[in-house]
């Protein structure tokens, strides 16, 4: 599946991806905010990232990429937890912060979400992240008013982290800032 924004091109990751994958995600500042991946992050793992096969079409994930020169950005997708309550998850390259890239990928993504039949979606940032807050909130999720202690690999244990909820059906959708 592929996705195009303004200024991106979401595109499947591709096992030959790896390179770019591990050249933008191993940075020990990109890894402390996210759940699964470990640190230090090894280009195994990121073969092992780039070979995973789509369990389930209903929750894609993509590569971020710009449009004119198909640089590699980072990473999203839609990810199915235990509970059957699909999540929103993100990563972006240290040198494309604070551009605008996640909120417009999230936008491309929750309207994916939309157009595939999710009415819901879940989300959530460590509580020392409050940019990726931001970013959801641009997004028009809400906190849920929980937090909960989560599993971080990459630091090695659980860390509070703030949890958001998007109602798709009731449209709760702001346009990307």
């Amino acid at each position: 599946m592929f996705h195009r924004t303004q200024r991106l091109l979401l595109r499947p990751i591709w096992p030959e991806d790896w390179e770019c994958i591990f050249g933008g995600i191993a940075d020990e500042g990109v890894v402390r905010n996210l759940a699964r991946a470990p640190w230090p992050y090894t280009s195994d793992d990121a073969r092992a990232f780039a070979n995973l096969p789509i369990d389930d079409p209903c929750c894609p994930r993509f590569l971020i990429t710009r449009a004119r020169d198909a640089a590699l950005l980072g990473c999203i997708g839609l990810d199915k937890k235990d509970s059957g309550a699909v999540e929103l998850g993100y990563w972006i390259a240290r040198q494309y912060w604070g551009q605008g890239f996640a909120t417009e990928a999230g936008q491309g993504v929750v309207s994916v979400a939309q157009m595939i039949g999710h009415s819901q979606l879940g989300a959530g940032h460590f509580l020392d992240n409050p940019a990726s807050g931001r970013v959801l909130k641009k997004l028009g999720f809400r906190p849920t008013g929980g937090t909960t202690m989560r599993h971080s690999c990459g630091r090695g244990g659980y860390v509070p982290a703030v949890e958001y909820t998007l109602d798709l059906a009731a449209g709760e959708i702001m346009q990307a800032a």
